[in-house]
């Protein structure tokens, strides 16, 4: 069955069509998914069940239909704005594994459009109707939610809906995911104390949430409240005496024992005076881990809670944070070395990020761009604060050696990749996505370190699309003030760094097989690479991540989009090349294989540094794994752009 999704219409038709019988509108959307059924609705839109049509299993996915029913012009640019800001979040957040992903966001048909991962299980408030949930099923509750809302906090994002319905437990593994961010707020510095929309459940809302002033602590009410009711069967309302200003909840347990020392921890929640109430998830989690700790099961590891999310327990003394220095090194315009700051990287009080584990598909084509094989891949990623709520998702990539360059038989390459030569590379972290135009505009804020950066140079605008018409020495000097405020050495990779980080132990010229086509990649889809086929030429960039693949180590966007800058020098070849991973800087010159080719790049005829991936201004040819490319440092291009390194 499909679902229409006209608003005047919501005709179900027969399996198969692709227009409404009734109105005859388009029944997918982007040609991708189509609805099944309505899941619900409310004050924004609906919700409907629908499936990827895509993808070779047909995976079940969630379409969120931005329908206000509000009037007036000011107050319909404020619900789409909100619209807005959820896909926004959802972007954000969705890299839990316990939130759902956001899976596309678009406008089709005049209306806004944002496709999630779908969550198959019940939701608590259907759990309930088993009976109440006893002191156990609270204490796992607390132990499975309270990362979760801790992650959401740390991006400061408040939910401001927390009750049962909006909690599910996920059928494949037991796991409570925590659902609809539709009422979720971001909060900026200085917007804590500014009286706001009231948005929430009622019965479940925060005393300051409800005069328009929600705080983090608002959410641990919420959640406190939702504890309160799974364990009575009680509406909120009849667990309060407001003549007695006081809680009533033990008189309704009907026999359900609650210990003191949970008792104790559900109080503390549910105050209704703010200060004395828990203040963070953090402080929570302490005082759950000294009633619970030792009950956790060796087989079932909770995470610690300690500043940040631990995703396993660690029984080892906490790691000791080391002094290191490095240097932050400036170049003029003709690639010579003007400055070299030492940083000396002082102990950090927090501890360090931790790495957190993502899933993504891997997809394979034959050599007629046909798909063959998609398959679940896992990688772990750390996650650095740029502020303003913007983040650096970094890939890690593990150590390895591989076979750098091609043979001759290879379609489209040429001697610059040649002779192939083994190289060994030591683990580094990697960008999960070229650097956007919104994560260059925050860093280009930082202080002046040794030349000025234009907050937006792109041609083609997006905050979520890849920053592009930007130098060699734009991205070093970006590099700089990134690695200054976080305090760790982030750099452009080295060319073979990017190439083993690109081909992810494959060999063939993509890492998606032996040829590329227009739905894996952004290229000029008029050329095709050997027995591939042709397809579209979009003429511009695309938002980062737009395409449902990775390699096998994580990383997205590898092929096309923008050419991405390396650290390296250019050169002609990889006649005495190093093995070891580096970059082949120019000041090495026991690695020059001849005299003739030290003269060249004296006299500064390869004044010129390595680009890497293709873009979508090129043929297939030059997206592959080996291609090389080069550019004046000086350069402004607008299929030019970045993506940045860092030793572990």
């Amino acid at each position: 069955m499909s679902q229409c999704l006209n608003p005047d219409c919501l005709h179900i038709n027969p399996e198969g069509c692709n227009f409404c019988q009734k109105c005859g509108s388009k029944l997918r959307l982007v040609e991708r998914y189509y609805a099944k059924s309505i899941l619900g609705q409310g004050g924004f839109g609906r919700t409907f069940l629908a499936v990827d049509d895509f993808k070779p299993s047909k995976p079940p996915c969630v379409i969120k239909q931005f329908l206000p029913q509000a009037q007036g012009t000011a107050t319909l640019e404020k619900a789409a704005q909100l619209f807005d800001q959820e896909a926004q979040r959802l972007e954000l957040l969705g890299k839990h594994s316990q939130i759902p992903e956001l899976l596309a966001y678009f406008t089709a048909d005049n209306r806004q459009y944002l496709i999630q991962e779908f969550i198959e299980g019940e939701t608590l408030e259907q759990e309930l109707d088993k009976g109440a949930f006893t002191e156990n099923k609270i204490s796992s509750l607390l132990k499975d939610l309270l990362p979760v809302l801790y992650f959401v906090h740390k991006h400061k994002v408040i939910h401001r809906d927390i009750k049962p319905e909006n909690i599910i437990r996920r059928a494949s593994d037991n796991k409570l995911v925590l659902v609809d961010f539709g009422a979720a707020k971001q909060v900026h510095s200085t917007s804590m104390s500014v009286t706001g929309t009231v948005i929430g459940s009622a019965a479940y809302c925060a005393p300051e949430q409800a005069m328009g002033k929600p705080q983090y602590g608002s959410d641990l009410y919420s959640l406190g409240v939702t504890c309160l009711y799974l364990l009575t069967q009680a509406s909120p309302s009849d667990l309060y005496d407001p003549l007695e200003a006081q809680w009533v909840w033990r008189e309704h347990l009907n026999g359900n024992h609650v210990s003191d020392k949970l008792g104790e921890i559900l109080d503390r929640l549910v105050e209704t005076v703010f200060k004395k109430r828990y203040q963070s998830v953090a402080e929570v989690w302490a005082h759950l881990r000294r009633y619970y700790g030792k009950q956790t099961n060796p087989t079932n590891p909770q995470p610690v809670i300690q500043e940040t999310v631990k995703q396993t327990p660690n029984t080892t003394p906490p790691a000791v944070p080391q002094k290191f220095k490095f240097d932050i090194v400036t170049v003029n315009s003709m690639g010579r070395e003007i400055n070299r700051e030492t940083v000396k990287q002082t102990p950090n009080t927090t501890p360090p990020a931790v790495p957190q584990k993502f899933k993504f598909d891997i997809v394979t084509v034959n050599s007629m761009g046909r798909e063959i094989n998609r398959r679940p891949g896992q990688a772990e990623c750390i996650i650095e604060d740029l502020g303003n709520g913007l983040i650096l998702e970094m890939v890690l990539i593990p150590g390895g050696t591989f076979t750098m360059g091609v043979p001759s038989g290879e379609t489209g390459s040429s001697d610059v990749e040649r002779p192939q030569h083994r190289v060994t590379i030591k683990p580094f972290l990697m960008g999960k996505y070229p650097v956007t135009q919104e994560q260059w505009r925050q860093v280009a804020s930082f202080p002046k370190l040794q030349r000025g950066l234009s907050l937006d140079p792109s041609r083609f605008k997006g905050l979520n699309r890849p920053v592009e018409s930007v130098s060699w020495y734009d991205v070093m000097e970006w590099c700089a003030r990134l690695s200054k405020r976080i305090g760790k050495p982030y750099r452009l990779p080295s060319e073979a760094e990017w190439e083993y980080a690109a081909r992810a132990g494959t060999t063939s010229p993509f890492h998606v097989g032996d040829t590329l086509t227009t739905d894996l990649a952004n290229y000029d889809g008029n050329y095709s690479y050997s027995s591939g086929p042709k397809g579209a030429y979009r003429r511009q960039t695309n938002p980062v991540g737009q395409f449902q693949n990775a390699n096998a180590f994580g990383l997205y966007d590898i092929h096309g989009n923008v050419w991405e800058w390396c650290a390296d020098p250019w050169r002609e070849g990889y006649g005495g090349a190093p093995s070891d991973g580096g970059v082949w800087d120019y000041g090495n010159n026991n690695r020059y294989e001849n005299l003739v080719e030290h003269l060249v790049n004296f006299l500064g005829k390869t004044d010129r540094r390595v680009l890497r991936g293709g873009s979508w201004f090129n043929v297939p040819g030059y997206c592959r794994c080996a291609n090389r490319g080069r550019f004046d440092p000086g350069s402004l291009k607008n299929y030019n752009g970045f993506r940045v390194a860092c030793a572990l």
